[in-house]
């Protein structure tokens, strides 16, 4: 059978499972959009700019496991695609870009908004292509899907130029599963099993990897008395109230926090990278430790920390493994009978540094963001998903909401300022019976706020609560702490709550903390997005950081 090469594709795609394709439409990808458009399965989502497309599809994918996909026009469009794809690629997120480009006699002309795609996106990408024949189409989308999802995930970019996908095309098959999945090889497992039943102090870091697996890591923890810290936003992959959990491993974790991990004999890393934040800039695991890291991408394996044992294997299948093997001790759930592995005092002080109730200097210019926290958790239950911003007002959100169900934080490790928003609109496209919170900065609320016109015509309905303290507050903090002063990080009080109701978006405004649990109430009467803007006090850059006092210190 014989089709278009656009239709092949979509085709493709739609029996991969794939259902939302996420867009600022362009004149180079018409029969794309077009097929999309047609089929009543799928859904096309025009967005208000390329970055929040990105960012809606990379969190679909994060939050399902799924890949979506974004579209874009060229150069112009592809490179404001660019931070989303940048944000897969260092969250190990499935995803697809699909891209027009320059007609096919064009191509290497500079013609109009022409750039090498496959090139550009050569370092952000685990695959990247330009299709050049339209009967090849479908088969180079369904490789891009096999690498999209094949050990280490990440974006696949194909680029079509224009002429290309109205042409004759043939149908392809998804190439899925890509490759068999890693299987626990019993002679690792074993030699696992006896590292961690010989340690002392053994030690967990979970991360992207091992997502979806609450119940067997739960038992592995209680099996070897083994401590859980959670890798940098990948907080929901271990439930957080367990008497095992140790914390985040986020930027500038507190010193007693990180000491378990710095006296533990043996890390057992499970579906990590250890990326910089995660390490602590590169400073644990530390010299000493046994290591053995447990991942789908043998190229992760060792790039970091030399190992004493490195396994390719899915990471909660070999956790399973791992969990039953003969070798392990027999301990009580929560309670290990080898005092050493007592993490008792550890939770203890992870619960009291996360509650949010616990007190705090007052704020002397707006509302303590920790007030904020505290309302949010009075307010919203442990199975909403949470979404944030790159800033230092993250730092309250990750320290004071605690994750106790998988597939319940997407947030970037790459860091990227906008994503909240976007991504929270992402979140509620494709899980509409979930309750969806982002955390937003007005600085990257400005940024990518407009993606609320996006939430309200296609009826999504998060919770956007913004922290505007009129100020880069990172930077600040940074300057200050190196210059001893400040410069370029000002931020205009603009009228968030305006700005978001002009959007389509019922709005709230809270300069008291009194008034915070009101506020809340009467936007969850509300329908469609809602957006709750709080003054927070600018002076106050973290919980244990106050801006007076960095600019007071000598530099």
């Amino acid at each position: 059978m014989t089709t278009t090469a656009a239709a092949a594709t979509i085709d493709l795609l739609s029996a991969a499972g794939v259902r939302r394709f996420y867009t600022v439409p362009g004149e180079s990808f018409l029969e794309l959009m077009d097929e999309v458009a047609a089929r009543p399965e799928l859904e096309l989502i025009s967005t208000r700019h390329e970055s929040g497309a990105a960012f809606m599809a990379e969190a679909e994918g994060k939050l399902t496991g799924r890949p979506a996909v974004a579209m874009a026009t060229r150069a112009v469009g592809a490179t404001n695609l660019a931070i989303g794809v940048h944000t897969a690629h260092q969250d190990s997120t499935p995803m697809l870009v699909l891209l027009g480009q320059v007609e096919t006699d064009h191509l290497g002309k500079e013609a109009f908004q022409e750039v090498d795609l496959p090139r550009f996106f050569g370092q952000l990408s685990t695959f990247a292509a330009t299709v050049h024949r339209s009967d090849r189409a479908a088969d180079t989308v369904a490789r891009a899907l096999q690498a999209a999802t094949s050990g280490r995930p990440g974006p696949a970019v194909v680029a079509f130029p224009s002429d290309v996908l109205g042409r004759p095309g043939q149908p392809a098959a998804p190439r899925l599963p890509a490759r068999p999945t890693p299987l626990a090889n019993a002679g690792q497992v074993a030699a696992a099993a006896e590292l961690l039943r010989s340690a002392r102090r053994p030690v967990a870091i979970v991360g992207e990897g091992a997502q979806d697996g609450h119940d067997v890591l739960t038992r592995l923890a209680e099996r070897y008395g083994i401590g859980v810290y959670s890798a940098f936003r990948r907080q929901d992959t271990f439930p957080n109230s367990h008497p095992n959990y140790l914390g985040h491993l986020t930027l500038g974790t507190l010193p007693d926090l990180l000491q378990p991990l710095r006296e533990a004999d043996v890390v057992l890393v499970l579906g990590s990278r250890l990326d910089e934040v995660t390490t602590q800039t590169y400073s644990v695991p530390v010299a000493g430790s046994q290591v053995i890291q447990v991942d789908e991408d043998p190229r992760t394996l060792g790039s970091v920390v030399p190992l004493a044992l490195g396994v390719v294997a899915q990471p909660v299948g070999f956790a399973a493994a791992l969990a039953v093997h003969p070798g392990a001790p027999a301990a009580h759930p929560g309670a290990p009978t080898d005092p050493t592995t007592d993490w008792s005092a550890a939770h203890r002080r992870y619960l009291e540094l996360s509650d949010p109730a616990a007190g705090h200097e007052a704020a002397e210019n707006g509302v303590h963001p920790t007030d904020v926290m505290a309302a949010l958790r009075r307010h919203l239950g442990t199975d909403t998903v949470v979404t944030n911003d790159a800033g230092n007002f993250s730092v309250f959100g990750h320290r004071y909401w605690r994750f106790e169900r998988p597939r319940t934080q997407v947030a970037p490790i790459s860091g990227a300022m906008g994503y909240a928003v976007p991504a929270a609109v992402g979140v509620a496209l494709a899980a509409p019976e979930r309750r969806v919170l982002a955390l937003a900065g007005d600085g990257g609320f400005l940024m990518t706020g407009q993606e609320l016109e996006t939430a309200a015509r296609y009826g999504a309905e998060p919770l956007v609560v913004v922290f505007q303290n009129t100020l880069y507050g990172t930077i600040a903090m940074h300057q200050a702490r190196s210059m001893g002063r400040t410069g370029g990080i000002d931020i205009g009080r603009v009228d968030l709550a305006g700005f978001a109701r002009s959007l389509g978006a019922a709005t709230r405004g809270v300069d008291d903390e009194r008034h915070l649990d009101d506020a809340l109430r009467e936007l969850d009467a509300e329908s469609g997005p809602r957006v709750l803007v709080v003054q927070t006090d600018p002076d106050v850059l973290t919980p244990t950081t106050r801006l007076s006092g960095l600019m007071g210190a000598p530099a």
